[in-house]
């Protein structure tokens, strides 16, 4: 179909997806959070909620790039630079950033992560690991911050989805695990201050210096 035929009612829409692209994927963001904690907190399902909601967060944010390598196949797709839109369709657009700005992002997520620190609480005061509720109200908080990261691995390609994914397996090697692996190895000379049991984190700070040389393992020896 010549996109010069199609109604201009469904361009805007089209444009209006496209544009509140973005706020939507704060909002999967969050869900990831809430789904993290309901899969443990420390450990997530593979195929779980988390996964999906961290998979849908990054095709949100690269969508006009993953929809530009389908046209690149031969797909006859509408233009998605049509700038602003106007009229109700511009007025939902407007509301809906307003609302996922001054509702989800400034006043209910850190109201989900007080929660989840009270959680906390009440799983130690229960004999409980806390740190389960500490990590998703920690997850919660760091959200916006989290969008702004993910966009600035966008590679504006039309592989713009697997190189923010790819981009994203890099940091959590590179920069979460040492990080976790370092505070196991505190734990582990807390415990053994403590004289209690050492090995589990002593073994988890190996395991988390380790997760990118195992990969590199598992393709050599997969190739």
């Amino acid at each position: 179909m010549n996109s010069m035929t199609i109604p201009s009612f469904l361009r805007d829409l089209l444009q209006l997806l496209l544009d509140i692209a973005a706020p939507a994927a704060m909002c999967t963001l969050v869900l990831a959070g809430l789904a993290l904690r309901q899969e443990g907190g420390l450990n997530f399902e593979m195929g779980g909620r988390f996964g999906r909601w961290i998979l849908w967060t990054v095709i949100l944010l690269t969508l006009p790039q993953l929809l530009s390598w389908f046209a690149a196949q031969g797909i006859a797709l509408p233009p998605t630079a049509g700038g602003a839109v106007g009229g109700w369709v511009g007025s939902v657009e407007a509301t809906f950033r307003n609302f996922v700005t001054d509702i989800v992002v400034t006043r209910l997520t850190p109201i989900l992560a007080a929660f989840f620190v009270l959680k906390a609480t009440l799983d130690g005061a229960q004999g409980h690991n806390p740190l389960g509720s500490i990590v998703a109200a920690l997850f919660l908080l760091s959200a916006p911050g989290s969008i702004q990261l993910l966009e600035s691995w966008n590679s504006g390609s039309e592989f713009a989805t697997t190189d923010m994914l790819a981009r994203l397996w890099n940091y959590l090697a590179g920069v979460i695990l040492p990080t976790a692996a370092g505070l196991a190895v505190a734990g582990a000379v807390l415990n053994y201050v403590r004289h209690k049991p050492i090995a589990q984190l002593v073994g988890a700070a190996l395991a988390f210096f380790s997760v990118s040389a195992i990969w590199t393992l598992v393709k050599a020896m997969a190739s």
